[in-house]
């Protein structure tokens, strides 16, 4: 069922009519459409929306700056909010965010593109209280794209999201200091099959963990240029900002898997971290690190950055770039971190792979002299080869997630 906006008015008509008056939407049914091909329309839209609610965007530009709370779905009749044409997706055009939606629960979001926000381009948080937070979130098919520029301007904030899911998504020309995806005090979540490219600087991120987020899982994922950190596993929090509240670590239990990560300052970083796997990924040409141990958090209540695992990876790197493989700092356990089955190639100096591979505990069955590249493929973006031992790099099977 769907609501008529000033049904048999001719669409010259309407679209005349809206510019001078506001379009009133009436109290929608449970389980009914709303139809919107205006900034006014939608704003609307967006206040009297209940669970089953579906809102349709048609094609076009829609000033952004939203900012709305208390969007309730449930299980069995979520809101959602969606891009009428997904050939032809609507484009949320700047504002400070394009939306922020506070303590919402069963949303989703897809189909349509946020260019231009100032601060971020999508914010959904937990309305500044753990005792509120936002539950059962699903973003799919979205674009997000020049953010910001400059300083930590994040292409999706999150903060205090209990479970949720991001699928299919692109973010890219985020804020200098930023992350494409930056989440805070985040549970029990599902990052998947994104694209992350062209960070706007060295100090930005593509996806980050922080602030006591924990059970995330990030798969499928490529990582072009994304940052001086493709993956930051944990960070720096102020103590005010973790939720539900501070429980010694930054970040716990993150899964990174099945990902590709081209050039960028380090793949991954542990920072804060009391446990995170780190496998079956592609890392290619890093700028200055492969991965990163450190501690920015530092000082009760917090242990120091430990067991990490980094097992069945494909690593290709260049000495005239990178720095060093790993970069550990300072009132870190990296003894406590696990290395298994990866391959190592460096494809300027090969015979030497295995003296540059210097690690913190030995690895387990490490491969340092084979060539894990196709003959004859392309240098930034090689074939892999498929018969590498132990499976290492991005596995073919598919996963349930």
């Amino acid at each position: 069922m769907c609501v008529q906006i000033l049904k048999g008015c001719p669409r010259p008509f309407l679209v005349a009519l809206s510019v001078v008056f506001p379009v009133v939407i009436p109290m929608v049914a449970q389980g009914e459409e709303i139809r919107v091909s205006n900034r006014e329309q939608l704003a609307r839209a967006l206040q009297v929306a209940q669970a089953g609610t579906t809102i349709l965007i048609a094609p076009g530009q829609y000033e952004g700056g939203f900012h709305v709370r208390n969007l309730q779905g449930t299980a069995s009749a979520p809101i959602v909010i969606a891009g009428e044409d997904t050939n032809n997706p609507p484009t949320i055009l700047g504002g400070s965010n394009a939306f922020q939606i506070s303590s919402a629960r069963h949303l989703e979001l897809r189909n349509f593109i946020v260019s231009g926000s100032t601060q971020n381009g999508l914010n959904l948080d937990d309305s500044g209280s753990p005792q509120t937070p936002a539950q059962d979130i699903v973003l799919r098919n979205l674009t997000v794209r020049n953010v910001g520029p400059e300083g930590n301007r994040d292409g999706i904030k999150l903060s205090g999201l209990q479970r949720f899911r991001i699928e299919n998504c692109v973010v890219e020309s985020w804020g200098s200091g930023g992350s494409a995806i930056d989440m805070v005090g985040c549970r029990e979540g599902v990052i998947i099959n994104c694209h992350f490219r062209d960070a706007r600087g060295e100090q930005a991120n593509g996806v980050q963990a922080k602030g006591g987020t924990r059970d995330v899982a990030i798969q499928r994922c490529l990582f072009d240029r994304a940052g001086g950190r493709g993956v930051n596993v944990g960070g720096s929090t102020g103590l005010p900002y973790f939720r539900p509240e501070v429980q010694g670590f930054e970040a716990k239990d993150i899964l990174v898997e099945d990902c590709e990560f081209r050039e960028g300052g380090a793949a991954v970083a542990f920072v804060g971290v009391d446990g995170a796997i780190v496998r079956h990924n592609l890392i290619l040409y890093p700028q200055r690190w492969v991965a990163r141990i450190l501690q920015e958090s530092v000082g009760p209540p917090f242990v120091p950055c430990r067991k990490g695992e980094f097992s069945n990876n494909v690593i290709v790197f260049r000495t005239d770039t990178l720095r060093s493989v790993l970069n550990i700092g300072g009132n870190t356990d990296a003894p406590s971190f696990r290395f298994a089955r990866n391959v190592w190639y460096c494809v300027d100096r090969p015979q030497e792979t295995r003296r540059l591979v210097q690690l913190p505990s030995p690895e387990m069955e490490g491969s340092y002299t084979r060539n894990p590249i196709v003959t004859g493929s392309d240098e930034r973006q090689p074939r892999i080869r498929r018969d590498l031992p132990h499976g290492a790099g991005i596995s073919d099977r598919e996963k349930e997630s």
